[in-house]
């Protein structure tokens, strides 16, 4: 058998309480021994006790000096703030908080901040010579990319016109100079020479074409690029002439020329005029926006006189807020406050409890929706020049569906109301058409897909279209002046166009409707070098001025160069950066998220909302969600203004 093993030992007994010590007086010598090493263990006790207690107030002082630090730090940044009437939105600026995170993060020994001299002369060069080197990338891929020369004016009454000269290729603007040209705006001699003189610096062989407004004395300029430079194309802000369609449906005037527009149009002018009379009566006379306040959460009816498309804005702004507006008017508080103007509150009541009134606003908002959604499109921060002519197809295909329903008819009947919106979109069409919108169209494998081809009936791919094929064959030879040179791309056209030869592949067939079309052209194209060439090119351009126009004024910018003194070089140098530096910022995945999301929306004013510059970024925005939520989250941070809840218009009390 096998031994258990032995019993463990007794556990020692539990040491005694020291009291129980300092009471008996007949303790033994072993007691005694026993408690004086108790005794010296609590004596060990009680000095890491206090080394402890020593170390948390340490701990706590530090904590504390911390926090009186940056208390301290906090209000000297607010002083600044205030003293300088630093707009609250520059805290938002991603330069201005890494600017304090690093000063705070690495202690540089009798540090003194730059003067007013260096800001003006060595930084600002050093900093230009950094964006320098931050767009060499970008200017590196213009040779096969392709070049947008983009020419904006804008005038002021006391400093005269000025125009912004920018270069575009893809998504990524890069701002070149602004000139300052009083006198000689109206001279398209001096404009050709300033734009001939920006193709030369940008390289001739780059440039795929000249996008300006539609004034004449811009069509006069581009006109004469093109005798210099046969291969650049004129082409008009396809943005503005969207715009100006839109402004000849819904605001029509009452001339001999347009009398027939008129007659068909001034029902949706009474509409946006009654609109605007309660937008008015509602946002001028304070207790009706208190009272309005009350039941819409959204501050949707302070909207600017934005350059594209406010009107329709406003209508969608008041059917998102119906409801609210007819619990207002039927509201006590309202009834009390309408004695002080008893005629407009009678007209503004009767208004919003017309339903008659609302229906002719959603028929306003059916069939002007397919134009107002081809002007997001073709003011997307995106290429789009390929986009433009079946966006005119398209759209004027939506508004006679849209229209024949409303009244009823069959598709081979006559409307003559849309006879007259007929007349001015294609009116449109044709001040926004050219070459190269014809040539972009042939280029993109989509409208050569069968996806797309059987989308809808009547459809044909672009080299069965007669326009098209003969804008196309204009580009070809303005591009390929050497005749051999311009056989051998239309042959590699024809391979494109028919599916032959490498085209004819199951793979190159199924993504023409699905790919990006540069991107298909990128993986498909090397059979056909000098076709693909091209089609990289002219596949990567913006159709209008708008791609890069947002969110901050270059007036208020020139103001400052002003007041602060700067030498003509140094001030160049001052837009270059100031401007550069947003546009890159743009291009940064932390730009559309987080705290910082759209920094720059709102521009260099001060005021938050009510300001004459905060709703330049609406020229562009529109009704755009993410800006919108950066605007009224910034509302939110004011003193009066409620929680907003961009999925409910409505109220809970």
């Amino acid at each position: 058998m096998v031994p258990l093993p032995p019993p463990p030992p007794p556990p020692p007994p539990p040491p005694l309480p020291l009291r129980a010590f300092s009471e008996s007086s007949s303790s033994s010598s072993a007691c005694s021994s026993f408690g004086g090493s108790v005794i010296g263990l609590s004596r060990e006790e009680g000095l890491e006790s206090k080394k402890r207690k020593a170390a948390t107030e340490c701990i706590s002082e530090e904590i504390a000096s911390n926090l009186e630090a940056k208390e301290h730090l906090d209000a000297s940044i607010a002083r600044w703030f205030y003293s300088a009437g630093l707009p609250f939105h520059f805290a938002r600026n991603p330069d201005y908080i890494s600017l304090f995170s690093f000063a705070t993060k690495d202690e540089i020994s009798n540090y003194c901040p730059p003067d007013e001299k260096m800001l003006k002369t060595t930084l600002l060069q050093k900093e230009r010579e950094n964006i320098e080197r931050l767009l060499e990338p970008v200017k590196e891929g213009w040779k096969e990319n392709g070049v947008s020369i983009v020419i904006s004016g804008w005038t002021d009454e006391q400093e005269g016109p000025f125009v912004n000269l920018i270069a575009v290729t893809g998504d990524w603007p890069i701002f070149l100079r602004a000139i300052k040209c009083e006198g000689k705006y109206e001279d398209e001699n001096f404009l050709a020479d300033l734009i001939m003189e920006t193709i030369a610096e940008v390289g001739p062989q780059n440039v795929v074409q000249v996008i300006t407004n539609n004034a004449p004395v811009c069509r006069a300029a581009g006109m004469l690029v093109e005798e210099q430079y046969p291969h650049i194309f004129w082409t008009p802000c396809v943005v503005e002439i969207i715009n100006l369609v839109i402004k000849n449906i819904c605001e029509a005037k009452d001339t001999e020329a347009t009398d027939v527009i008129y007659d068909e149009c001034r029902w949706i002018t009474t509409i946006i005029a009654d609109a605007m009379v309660i937008k008015n009566f509602i946002m001028h006379h304070s207790m009706k926006t208190v009272i309005f306040k009350l039941f819409a959460n959204l501050k949707r009816l302070a909207i600017a006189d934005t350059r594209f498309a406010s009107m329709i804005v406003l209508l969608k702004r008041f059917k998102l807020i119906k409801s609210d507006l007819e619990n207002m008017v039927n509201g006590d508080r309202w009834a009390r406050f309408e004695v002080d103007n008893v005629r407009k509150a009678q007209f503004l009541k009767g208004k919003v409890l017309d339903q008659l009134w609302w229906e002719n606003i959603d028929y306003i908002l059916l069939f002007v929706g397919p134009i107002y959604q081809m002007l997001r499109v073709a003011n997307a921060e995106k290429p789009s020049l390929h986009c433009v002519y079946d966006m005119w197809d398209l759209t004027i295909e939506k508004v006679k569906v849209a229209i024949y329903q409303h009244e009823g008819r069959q598709e081979d009947e006559q409307s003559t109301f849309y006879s007259v919106v007929h007349k001015i979109l294609v009116d449109g069409w044709n001040k926004s058409k050219t070459p190269l919108h014809c040539l972009a169209h042939s280029l993109n494998p989509r409208y050569h897909s069968r996806m797309w081809l059987d989308e809808a009936p009547n459809r044909v791919a672009p080299y069965r279209n007669a326009e098209i094929s003969g804008e196309r064959n204009k580009c070809m030879q303005r591009y390929f002046a050497d005749r051999a040179e311009g056989v051998k791309v239309k042959t590699e056209f024809a391979k494109f166009a028919g599916t032959s030869d490498k085209f004819a592949d199951h793979d190159s067939r199924h993504d023409r409707g699905i790919l990006d079309p540069k991107i298909w052209w990128i993986v498909y194209g090397s059979s056909v070098p000098k076709l693909q060439s091209l089609a990289i090119k002219v596949l990567g351009q913006p159709c209008s001025l708008s791609c890069f126009e947002r969110n901050w004024s270059t007036f208020s910018f020139v103001n400052t160069i002003k007041r602060n003194k700067i030498i003509p070089q140094f001030a160049e140098d001052l837009l270059f950066v100031h401007t550069n530096l947003r546009l890159l910022s743009r291009r940064s995945p932390e730009y559309m998220q987080g705290e910082n999301k759209m920094w720059d929306v709102g521009g260099d004013v001060f005021e938050s909302f009510e300001g004459a510059g905060i709703l330049e970024f609406a020229c562009l925005s529109l009704d755009e969600p993410d800006l919108e939520d950066v605007v009224f989250a910034n509302e939110r941070n004011g003193f009066d203004v409620e929680p907003i809840k961009v999925e409910s218009v409505g109220r809970n009390f």
